[in-house]
């Protein structure tokens, strides 16, 4: 049989909710193409832009794509409805064909764009924590970004723990970045806290140097830097690079 793919969204009421739903589809044996995630604020940030019915006081929403034999794809639908279903959902919609996917895709491809419209700098990070642990992030990074008077959003791949967090600033005012930096310390702790990695598809590069310590450890970081120094003797690859001063 020619394999087929079916998108839906599911909106939960609570951000945990969705957390476990996600744990649960992967360990019923449903391997979703894509599963991708969007918190509270993410939602009402892209209903501001689109104004496209999305439910603002939802928790969290999860937009999932199935793919595989056309005569599997109804038992997997049917078995995420059932899993959903219990987990006190808000509603769930599946696209009928390619162009209601689009429209359910709609929400998910117009976050970027709509995020600016709560400031105009994005400090964003790629980090990544257990499935499990997802809804413990999103709720103590809200805490972090609220007590310094800062805008966050969540949003990411969850079928693998990676969400995209940024704090949305306007970064001409000194006070509010300082907070910002002040604030990515506090979520990249909570992160490894947590069990995570500080990043989980862009690399370390930089700006996250300075932090590495916090997920390797010292000893680790000074077994690295002997290796290094082996291989490199002169400093001359990437010099400066990879480890902070």
């Amino acid at each position: 049989m020619p394999e087929a793919r079916k998108t839906m969204m599911v909106v939960f009421r609570k951000v945990e909710d969705a957390a476990t739903a996600v744990s649960k589809i992967i360990s019923s044996k449903i391997v979703p193409s894509t599963l991708e995630f969007m918190d509270n604020a993410s939602i009402q940030c892209v209903e501001d832009y689109l104004n496209i019915g999305l439910p603002r006081d939802a928790g969290a929403l999860l937009l999932i794509e199935v793919d595989g034999d056309r005569e599997i794809l109804p038992k997997y639908i049917q078995k995420i409805d059932d899993i959903t279903l219990g987990l006190n959902r808000y509603e769930m919609k599946v696209a009928g064909d390619e162009k209601e996917a689009e429209v359910l895709w709609k929400a998910r491809k117009a976050l970027s764009p709509a995020s600016y419209r709560l400031n105009p700098t994005k400090m964003a990070e790629d980090i990544t924590v257990p499935r499990s642990q997802i809804a413990t992030f999103i709720q103590e990074s809200r805490k972090i970004a609220e007590e310094r008077q800062l805008k966050i959003i969540n949003f990411g791949h969850a079928g693998d723990g990676n969400i995209h967090t940024s704090l949305m600033i306007n970064d001409k005012d000194e006070g509010e970045k300082k907070r910002a930096e002040e604030a990515i310390e506090e979520i990249f702790k909570l992160t490894v806290r947590l069990g995570g990695t500080l990043s989980g598809e862009h690399g370390v590069g930089l700006t996250k140097a300075p932090y590495i310590g916090l997920e390797l450890g010292q000893e680790a970081m000074e077994v690295m830097k002997k290796i290094k120094a082996v291989l490199d003797p002169n400093h001359i690859l990437n010099p400066g690079k990879i480890f902070p001063p």
